[in-house]
């Protein structure tokens, strides 16, 4: 008979094994954190989590692993990694993996809220864990920081209208340099100043993701293909991407008639940017 302080145990010497060590357990699963952030990034327009192989696949094959053992012990595992049903953020903080702040993130007390969450179901018996504490208090800077207040009103935030098809010319100008994704509710997080760097060698940052603005206006099929599209950011595809790197681009001043081209799509942007 397998009691739930082994199991936990074995789920948890399995997870350090792997490189993951926050992790929590709720009635029915496992929510786990993987953190992704290594510390060593310029702020050029992407969002941290973007500048790293899809964590999508990554995730999903240390989930695997997992799901595997559990299996082999012969209970039920299932895996899921962001586009589920499942509340993640939720199940993550009532299980003690982290609390949910101010700004609507997960901060673990390791990574801060440089975590991809993800979750296990399985019918194993497990020991549940406790939630934390919010540790927010009285701190309003991301509230403060974020230039649009989406703290309080989600559809204004600059990573949901970075990955927009269409957007208004209000969102147009809304954009601080984002060519995808915005960190700034995270960068000004206190729990974020001493967190710890990931120790998934998968999630260490591209070097291709680190490039100037120029880059990314001015990529072809090829640059898409061959690089961005192994992204978290390139299921939206090579078009929206260019958009929001022209954007950026005619914010600091640059010329950007120059991109103009084929696509209906770019060129309606070139001419709203430019009053055309």
């Amino acid at each position: 008979m397998w009691g739930t302080f082994l199991v936990n145990s074995r789920i948890i010497e399995l997870c350090s094994d792997l490189g993951i060590d926050t992790i929590g357990f709720f009635e029915g699963g496992i929510s786990i954190a993987f953190a992704y952030n290594f510390f060593d990034t310029t702020d050029n327009g992407f969002s941290t989590y973007t500048k790293r192989a899809d964590y999508h696949y990554i995730v999903r094959i240390y989930l695997d692993k997992i799901c595997s053992y559990i299996q082999s012990l012969g209970f039920m595992a299932e895996a899921f990694v962001d586009s589920n049903p499942l509340p993640e953020r939720y199940l993550a903080s009532k299980c003690g993996v982290g609390f949910i702040g101010k700004n609507g993130m997960l901060i673990t007390k390791k990574y801060g809220s440089y975590v991809f969450l993800s979750e296990i179901l399985t019918n194993m018996p497990l020991k549940l864990t406790m939630p934390n504490k919010n540790s927010c208090g009285n701190c309003n800077l991301c509230i403060q920081a974020c230039p649009v207040n989406a703290i309080y009103d989600k559809t204004k935030c600059l990573s949901l209208i970075t990955q927009k098809k269409h957007i208004n010319i209000e969102e147009v100008n809304s954009l601080c340099g984002n060519i995808f994704g915005c960190d700034i509710c995270q960068i000004v997080c206190p729990h974020n100043k001493n967190a710890m760097p990931s120790q998934i060698d998968e999630f260490k940052t591209l070097s291709f993701m680190e490039q100037d603005a120029f880059i990314y206006a001015s990529m072809d099929n090829s640059f898409f293909k061959e690089y961005i599209k192994k992204t978290s950011c390139g299921f939206k595809g090579k078009n929206i991407i260019i958009r929001n790197a022209l954007i950026a681009l005619s914010k600091r001043g640059d010329e950007i008639r120059q991109f103009k081209g084929n696509s209906e799509y770019i060129n309606f942007y070139i001419k709203l940017l430019r009053g055309d």
